[in-house]
């Protein structure tokens, strides 16, 4: 049998007016009366009839999320929890994998008026979308954006503190030579990583072993220890740019008999799936998916429905996550 408003409305213990104005992102319910609507609409697997809504509102019910590739378990995960959450709000998601502005997918989305709103996930050339986005009046939100200057609506990760963190944990294991392993320069990310690697180094008066600029890939990582292991000079510590660059690192340490992390320590950043299936499992930096996918759709939620004249970025806290590979067993 469908579930209907009513079943959600008895599910919550709240009135079916109160639940429409939830479906309908009403500022006036509390946000505790809010949060037992969602739930209790997740728990009966209940869905709006989106058709119904678009007739009534004028509005297509379909958001476009534009992300640069899929090959990555955070982008994933980012784009599966705007899947649940917007669905909770009658939405269905579009997505365009490209990295630029003129791809097709994303041209037909954009220039057809195909989408009420648009999130762009790590956008490459973001100053392009959003001069076509303002001409052609769709709301959009950012995500993980490359230029501060565009942060009015975007959901950021502090990179700074994250890259920052990562070493600290570091320096207080006692180590002084600590190498750091960057991604692309493009990417703000790779520069706020960097940036708070290098900041706390300063603090304690040290340079760092080497920092090489690469690319997110296991491939890096691998090369740029066999070198290290070549030249017969290792650090004693690296904190990779992602878990990818981690993995490249303690493959190439393991396969030539170099202890992880007795040896060398290893940090990596993002928390992708793969880290907690390593043996031994890799500490890391996470970067919480849903927190910046409930960020972003409540932004553009609230810009679609012009609850949201002016800009205001939101800046979310990665969190360090402690695993085998800096802890050295007794």
């Amino acid at each position: 049998m469908k579930v209907s408003i009513f079943d959600v409305a008895k599910k919550s213990g709240l009135s079916v007016v109160t639940v429409s104005r939830v479906l309908n992102g009403a500022e006036t319910v509390r946000e505790k009366n809010r949060q037992k609507v969602l739930d209790a609409m997740k728990e009966l697997d209940y869905r709006p009839n989106a058709a119904a809504r678009s007739l009534a509102s004028g509005k297509t019910g379909i958001i476009g999320v534009i992300v640069t590739t899929l090959q990555d378990s955070f982008f994933d995960q980012v784009v599966k929890e705007l899947n649940e959450v917007l669905a909770l709000h009658g939405y269905f998601l579009a997505i365009s994998v490209t990295t630029g502005i003129s791809s097709g997918d994303t041209h037909y989305l954009i220039q057809e008026d195909r989408v009420d709103g648009l999130i762009l996930l790590s956008p490459l050339e973001e100053d392009n979308y959003i001069v076509e986005l303002k001409r052609r009046g769709i709301p959009y939100v950012l995500i993980d954006n490359q230029k501060p200057e565009n942060d009015s609506f975007s959901v950021t990760i502090d990179n700074f503190k994250g890259g920052y963190a990562a070493t600290i944990h570091l320096l207080e294991q006692g180590h002084t030579s600590i190498a750091h392993l960057c991604g692309e320069e493009m990417f703000r990310s790779t520069r706020e990583r960097r940036n708070g690697f290098l900041q706390a180094l300063s603090e304690q008066g040290l340079e760092p072993f080497e920092v090489v600029t690469g690319q997110f890939e296991i491939a890096f990582g691998y090369d740029t220890c066999k070198r290290w292991i070549a030249a017969g000079h290792l650090p004693s510590a690296v904190f990779a740019g992602d878990d990818n660059i981690a993995l490249g690192v303690m493959n190439a340490l393991m396969e030539a008999g170099i202890s992880v992390p007795g040896q060398v320590m290893v940090v990596g950043y993002d928390d992708q799936y793969i880290a907690s299936q390593l043996r031994p499992q890799l500490t890391t930096v996470r970067q919480p998916a849903d927190q910046i996918a409930l960020a972003a759709a409540d932004m553009l939620l609230k810009r679609i429905d012009g609850r949201m004249k002016r800009g205001a970025g939101q800046r979310i806290d990665p969190e360090l996550i402690l695993r085998e590979t800096t802890v050295r067993k007794e």
